[in-house]
């Protein structure tokens, strides 16, 4: 049985309590605001009036930590709505029936019939800041620019970091309470697009479910949570874009003598229900031999995803002249990698969406990691069935052919 906290005034608070009770809800009456703190846990929802007077920051807050939605009731003020990005608006004069229709309701817009599946793509890489956030940021730009409505979710659980990068606060609820709002068995699209954070970029808006602001949250984000997460994620977004932590250990539980919270679920979680993985390795001795101590265990989690391989900040530097041919050789023998998507170094553009705490692909639309990243977008993105590509020679062209091999972007 489902209860619901109706905080509304006088007359109307009784007979909605009523209303609902007859509906099958257990009703919570808050009478004075200092009730509220003992009410929520444990409760699904609550009812308030759309007033700047009862519906603050701090409610939303409290409702967020708490995993209760919120059924604002008027919205005559739509300014105020927004800002907190409530979508369960009802009419002030609303019967018990509407609301508790609301509260049940956990429908999900029908897929597309004719159109590609929903997609969870996993963005991993080993310790040493590979670039997971920078790739994750620049994929999801370019599946929106594909038209394909994405988010992007950090589960990070180690150093969470796509906020700051993306200009966000790390104040926001985003997928610690998306995660509670699961295990009580109430996400659902709305509920998702109320707690992510909407990207304005040159592709189009971009949904971001931000994560944890302190590392110790990470018991918040457990293995099951996250993965009705993601469940739900496929009913709310074409693409979802998750970036995980470098630590992928399945078997972290034989280390411990009693059963708890495992600091890596989420990403062994993430990887298991993904439909892609990307893994990146950096372009540098310390990089690659990182890559390949780990990437077997990644694998094995993730089996039988596939998984593309992604060499990031490639340079002559660290690895002479013949960087991509020493790299490409390097993981043939030890990892039996045979493809190999490369991604060049531009730290003149990564300095500038660090600066600006905005997506790379809005300020240096033509670095070519921007197109490095767009082609591997490209390659990734889901065909319509219905285009059939056996008498197209688009891209097969000695010209195309010399000019893919002249960027490096994608060798094997």
């Amino acid at each position: 049985m489902s209860t619901v906290i109706v905080a509304l005034d006088g007359a109307r608070s009784r007979s909605l309590a009523a209303e609902l009770e007859t509906e099958g809800l257990r009703v919570l009456r808050a009478t004075r605001e200092a009730d509220l703190p003992g009410l929520l846990p444990g409760s699904d929802a609550i009812v308030v009036p759309a007033t700047r007077d009862v519906l603050t920051a701090d409610l939303v807050a409290a409702c967020d930590h708490a995993a209760v939605r919120i059924l604002a009731l008027g919205g005559a003020d739509s300014r105020l709505l927004a800002r907190f990005g409530l979508v369960d608006r009802l009419p002030d004069d609303a019967a018990g029936w509407q609301v508790a229709a609301a509260i049940r309701s956990n429908a999900a817009p029908a897929p597309r019939p004719d159109g590609p599946a929903p997609r969870v793509t996993a963005v991993w890489g080993p310790h040493g800041s590979p670039g997971r956030s920078t790739l994750a940021i620049l994929l999801a730009i370019e599946f929106t620019r594909l038209g394909r409505r994405t988010a992007l979710v950090d589960a990070d659980t180690v150093a969470p970091s796509l906020a700051l990068l993306l200009g966000l606060g790390d104040e926001a609820a985003g997928l610690a309470a998306a995660c509670r709002r699961a295990e009580l068995g109430g996400l659902d699209p709305a509920e998702l697009t109320r707690l992510s954070a909407s990207v304005d970029s040159s592709a189009g808006t971009l949904d971001v479910l931000a994560g944890i602001n302190r590392p110790a949250r990470w018991p918040e984000i457990s293995a099951d949570r996250i993965t009705t997460c993601l469940q739900v994620c496929r009913t709310w977004a074409e693409e979802t874009v998750v970036d995980v932590a470098g630590e992928a250990d399945a078997d972290e539980e034989v280390t411990y003598d009693v059963f708890g919270p495992r600091r890596h679920a989420a990403t062994t979680a993430v990887l298991r229900e993904a439909d892609e993985v990307i893994a990146v390795a950096s372009a540098d001795p310390l990089g690659i031999s990182r890559f390949l101590r780990e990437q077997a265990e990644v694998r094995r989690i993730a089996a039988p995803t596939p998984l593309t391989v992604v060499v990031n900040q490639v340079r002559p530097g660290p690895l002479g002249l013949d960087a991509r041919g020493q790299i490409r050789r390097t993981l043939e023998r030890f990892a039996g990698v045979t493809e190999v998507t490369f991604l060049p170094h531009d730290p003149r553009a990564a300095d500038a969406a660090l600066l600006h705490s905005r997506p790379m692909a809005d300020l240096v639309p033509r670095s070519p990691l921007v197109a490095g990243a767009r082609e591997l977008a490209a390659s990734m993105a889901p065909r319509d069935p219905s285009v059939s590509s056996a008498d197209s020679s688009r891209g097969s062209s000695r010209v195309a052919r010399l000019l893919r091999s002249t960027r490096g972007v994608r060798g094997g």
